[in-house]
């Protein structure tokens, strides 16, 4: 490819992604190539050698026009793909109203785990409507090394699969230690789950830190993680009904500072409705350097 590979990048709440455009078609040839498409991920999103991202998210036309406005291909910063993110689709959202690549603002977005909505909402926050989390379990019982007695946690797939882990403090959770060594459990199977850090500050409040896998570290902020531990806190405290019929939402502090909303609504235990509220910000615009090029040999 010779033409300049431009991108935006943006962050939401901390979350940090990188945004091309392919609605022309440029960038089929990578997309096609899954070694050089993984390799191109791993370098820009490299920190301290390239752009520096939590992922990538490539716009494309979407297979069926009448089923969507934009596809997004999420890339994990290792070079795996994924099937959703929360926060990257909040971000993708914005890179695709502010660049004009898209004249709606209420947008159906087709991703791997199925069509998403995204528009922007009051000030900086731009809301994201995403999958009805399915296979869940309460109280999975994980035996983890270091720790005196195992781990419950509950289990979720919302776009992506979840463990949400309930403690007293979330700053007091050794990250570096636990993180790894929940996401790598065998009881997830060969691909792991993410791995969320949930503490209770009120109702209709949390506190929150999470392990991504893909990134394999944690990040300051998980939109789909944030997402399941609002169900899942929501599903286990007994809360004022504003906080799951839609008219209030549940507010989680994650590891930015930022604050998170989920609006949930369901019919006992049975989620209906599920969207997620990120503050997005454009970090800056540019264009890929020939020298960082030669890194993937693109």
């Amino acid at each position: 490819m010779t033409e300049p590979i431009t991108f935006t990048k943006l962050s939401g709440s901390g979350n940090d992604f990188i945004c091309l455009a392919n609605l022309d078609g440029r960038y089929d040839a990578l997309l096609g190539d899954r070694r050089r498409l993984a390799d191109f991920a791993r370098a820009l999103c490299r920190r301290g050698l390239g752009i520096g991202a939590d992922g990538l998210v490539f716009a494309c036309p979407p297979e069926i026009e009448s089923a969507a406005d934009v596809s997004a291909h999420f890339m994990e910063p290792d070079g795996s793909e994924s099937e959703l993110c929360g926060n990257g689709t909040a971000c993708f959202v914005k890179f695709l109203i502010d660049g004009g690549h898209v004249t709606a603002r209420d947008l159906r977005i087709l991703t791997p785990a199925g069509v998403v909505r995204g528009r922007p909402v009051d000030g900086e926050y731009v809301r994201v409507c995403i999958p009805i989390p399915t296979e869940i379990r309460h109280n999975v019982e994980l035996h983890v090394e270091g720790t005196p007695k195992p781990m419950r946690c509950d289990v979720a797939v919302t776009g992506t699969p979840h463990a949400v882990i309930f403690v007293d403090d979330v700053d007091r959770v050794n990250m570096p230690h636990l993180g790894p060594l929940v996401r790598h459990h065998p009881h997830f199977g060969p691909r792991g789950a993410n791995v969320n850090f949930v503490q209770v500050l009120g109702p209709g409040r949390l506190a929150i830190r999470t392990w991504e896998f893909g990134v394999e570290s944690e990040t300051l902020a998980c939109g789909t993680g944030s997402a399941t531990a609002a169900v899942m806190a929501s599903l286990r405290n007994d809360w004022p009904a504003a906080f799951t019929n839609g008219d209030a939402s549940i507010d989680l502090r994650v590891h930015s500072g930022d604050t998170l909303r989920v609006w949930l609504t369901r019919q006992g235990d049975t989620i209906t409705d599920l969207c997620l509220d990120s503050i997005v910000r454009t970090v800056f615009h540019g264009t890929l350097a020939e020298e960082t090029r030669r890194l993937f040999d693109y």
